[in-house]
């Protein structure tokens, strides 16, 4: 019986998500319509607070097609995450001409990062996890992966050839890593956690990432020969 079908009679005879969550997520027509309902009702009532209910009627999609896609609602979170997060990241290596200075491509990379913490969906997200995380502890560890975790993995990529083609002189790579990625929040990510959003702006949030270029590179640079 193909997965679907044997999805909707699960549900049928009181089969729940969490059960047939070995089934995996399946991907077909209606798969961005459920992420995308899904993704307004996880930010407007959390995590715990969304409902299959409310989802399927705000993705417009019957209970049935819902768990056909997605068997359990942690990995419907989990997709949602990766996918904004994956989008943000593949923007930032799309943009990455190999011609750029270092502090122009530290600039670009700042810049992402600071916006998607400022962004709707980032603040709503670190917010969602900050406040059930500790209850719902597999979720922040695969919110970490997909989000700050990949934005690291890839920074730390990056970093890695600056050093290789002698631009930069780092040690630990991953330590330099979360040092840049920290202080391109630096003033932003508090203002944002405790709602003091009047705070952030975007000149704001480009003087942090200047300041964030400028210490890396006084810390990390290769001074240049006159």
């Amino acid at each position: 019986m193909p997965t679907g079908l044997l999805l909707t009679y699960g549900l049928a005879k009181g089969v729940t998500m969490t059960e047939v969550a070995e089934q995996g997520v399946r991907r077909g027509r209606k798969f961005d319509q459920v992420l995308d309902g899904a993704r307004t009702v996880f930010l407007r009532d959390g995590f715990d607070g969304a409902s299959v209910d409310d989802i399927a009627r705000e993705a417009g999609v019957s209970k049935a097609t819902l768990y056909a896609y997605f068997p359990d609602k942690q990995m419907l979170f989990k997709e949602i995450c990766a996918q904004e997060c994956r989008l943000q990241a593949d923007d930032v290596e799309a943009r990455i001409d190999p011609s750029m200075t270092v502090e122009a491509m530290l600039t670009l990379a700042g810049e992402r990062i600071a916006g998607f913490m400022m962004s709707e969906f980032g603040q709503n997200a670190f917010r969602l996890i900050s406040g059930e995380g500790a209850r719902f502890p597999e979720l922040a560890r695969d919110f970490y992966r997909n989000g700050p975790g990949l934005v690291h993995d890839r920074l730390v990529h990056h970093l890695h050839h600056l050093v290789q083609s002698g631009a930069l002189r780092i040690d630990d790579l991953d330590l330099a890593a979360e040092q840049f990625i920290q202080l391109c929040k630096a003033s932003l990510a508090e203002n944002l956690l405790f709602r003091m959003d009047h705070q952030v702006n975007e000149d704001r949030m480009r003087r942090s990432v200047r300041g964030a270029v400028d210490m890396f590179m006084a810390r990390y640079g290769v001074p240049t020969k006159a």
